[in-house]
């Protein structure tokens, strides 16, 4: 038999505490229906706090927007907004119904950007409201002039989006962005605003990509500068450099598990152990005659550096172009604001995504199969590449009579007791679909599910828990609840409810000194049954 393969997932503080509460977990479901997203708004601030460590250490100015697009939560824009002062969160958004959304929980257009691909009607509203909006090419820029011009709408303030750069020293292979202005199409855009200006003020320049690579973003954001540096000697005043956002998460207690995964399933796509995966999928590897071939497409679980220590590594690269300084020391001596949209990173340890189980069956060749109350649009973890374990959250009223040397057999009830122990599981959706497998790898749990045990999947609230979501079939969409700790316990409300009106915030944070892996090992281990 072959040992068991975990993906034990980095849980702390606030949800930490909200996953051991079982019996609160399975009321919640009881009431309001599988699946059940987990909002903690109140740990937003305590992420936010983090990055501003980073402008503070590096002596840099700038603002922290809250890329909206990566959870549909109102309770997290609601409660940014309530945020006064320097260090207040600003909200991006990439969508006339996300605009809509800042508006109405309480932002001001000062404090909201406009990204994204862009409708007339997002252009007429952000300039009508005074948003700074960011563009990607020349003609969405000149639909702005136009829609300022005819409406006789105060001069909107303007980022240009920038992508296709090249760096000055070694060559850095860059991913290609469908995003931004090739950076050496960059004066024809400052045409337009030395041309208009009186519609559009240029604030400054950014970029962003969908990479990993540190060296990358440095590239980018080395050839930024540049282009400020041509913006300044053609009359033009830019006094911000945005990077985005990708900051990333590291969803995993323990690197030791993602390697050890990641290098049995090279052996198990070369037929040298058995599957390790549904029908052998090899996510993105092939064996090729006996030869490994492709590329692994997963987000890297477990990552060293990422978040705020991420950004730090940006702002820490050389610079060649300018004596090798650091990115951050350049920044500063320019003068130059730093604007980032974090997502992902803004939302770790923001939620959880609940599921009923409905039924466990066991699958020709062993293991088993667990059909889950959710679908794969519900917890999108195989969309975005994201593996983790969830938690097994056992029923309070469960009956587990059987002794463990009785497993397998029937209790005094007549029914089978479930194995003690690891067991192995393919976790499947509710869908009529062949494609709706909420996990294609095997996952291990700390012992076989019954129906009516919960599965928790943590740390879901950037971009997993609800972006995909949708009513297939007729199923319905999760409802979300916000939850926060105070006076000892737990208090919940449905997320449209969430107004930030003197909720307690400071304890949100308690806890925090809990070391990662002793949280994840103990929640891994089903003690909270």
């Amino acid at each position: 038999m072959t040992r068991p393969l975990y993906l034990r997932p980095r849980i702390v503080g606030p949800l930490e505490d909200l996953l051991r509460d079982g019996p609160l977990l399975h009321d919640l479901v009881r009431a309001l229906g599988s699946p059940l997203n987990l909002v903690i708004p109140d740990r937003l601030p305590h992420n936010l706090e983090h990055f501003r460590e980073v402008y503070r250490r590096r002596r840099l100015s700038g603002e922290i927007f809250f890329a909206h697009k990566a959870n549909r939560s109102a309770a997290f824009p609601r409660l940014l907004a309530a945020g006064t002062g320097a260090g207040a969160a600003r909200i991006d958004v990439a969508s006339l119904a996300e605009l809509q959304t800042a508006l109405g929980s309480g932002f001001e257009p000062a404090r909201i950007l406009v990204t994204g691909p862009k409708t007339p009607e997002l252009l007429w509203l952000a300039a009508r409201c005074g948003t700074t909006v960011q563009v990607d090419g020349i003609a969405e820029l000149l639909g702005l002039v136009d829609v300022v011009r005819r409406h006789g709408f105060p001069r909107s303030r303007v980022l240009l989006r920038l992508s296709g750069f090249a760096s000055t020293g070694t060559t850095v292979m860059s991913r290609p962005s469908r995003f931004g202005l090739a950076a050496e199409e960059a004066d024809a855009a400052i045409d337009v605003f030395l041309t208009h200006p009186d519609t559009v003020d240029l604030l400054g320049v950014g970029f962003h990509l969908d990479t990993v690579g540190v060296r990358e973003k440095a590239v980018a954001l080395e050839s930024c500068l540049h282009v400020v540096a041509t913006c300044l000697g053609r009359g033009l005043s830019p006094r911000v450099v945005d990077i985005g956002g990708g900051f990333g998460v590291s969803y995993l207690a323990h690197a030791d598990d993602w390697h050890a995964w990641t290098s049995e399933l090279t052996q198990a796509v070369l037929g040298r152990r058995p599957p390790m995966t549904w029908d052998g999928h090899g996510y993105g590897l092939r064996d090729d005659g006996g030869t490994l071939r492709g590329t692994l497409g997963l987000y890297p679980a477990h990552r060293p550096v990422s978040g705020p220590a991420y950004l730090d590594a940006i702002l820490s690269a050389p610079a060649p172009s300018f004596d090798g300084q650091p990115l951050a020391t350049v920044l500063r001596e320019l003068l130059l604001h730093l604007w980032i949209e974090p997502g992902r990173a803004l939302l770790d340890q923001c939620g959880a995504v609940l599921a009923r189980v409905l039924e466990v069956r066991p699958r020709p060749g062993g293991h088993h199969v667990v059909r889950l109350d959710l679908n794969a649009g519900d917890v999108s973890l195989e969309e975005h590449g994201v593996l983790l374990d969830p938690l097994l959250l056992r029923r309070p009223d469960a009956d587990r009579a059987g002794h463990p040397d009785r497993a397998g057999h029937p209790d005094r009830h007549g029914r089978a007791t479930p194995p003690d122990g690891p067991q192995g599981v393919y976790l499947l959706g509710n869908l009529c679909l062949e494609a709706d497998l909420i996990t294609r790898r095997l996952v291990y749990l700390p012992g076989l599910p019954e129906t009516g045990d919960l599965l928790a999947f943590p740390n879901t609230a950037g971009y997993v828990m609800d972006f995909h979501a949708d009513h297939a079939i007729g199923q319905p969409i999760a409802r979300t609840v916000a939850a926060w700790p105070g006076d000892g316990r737990w208090h919940w409300c449905l997320d449209e409810q969430y107004w930030p009106l003197g909720l307690p915030t400071g304890e949100a944070v308690a806890g925090e000194a809990v070391a990662g892996d002793r949280a994840a090992d103990t929640l891994a281990e089903g003690t909270r049954a």
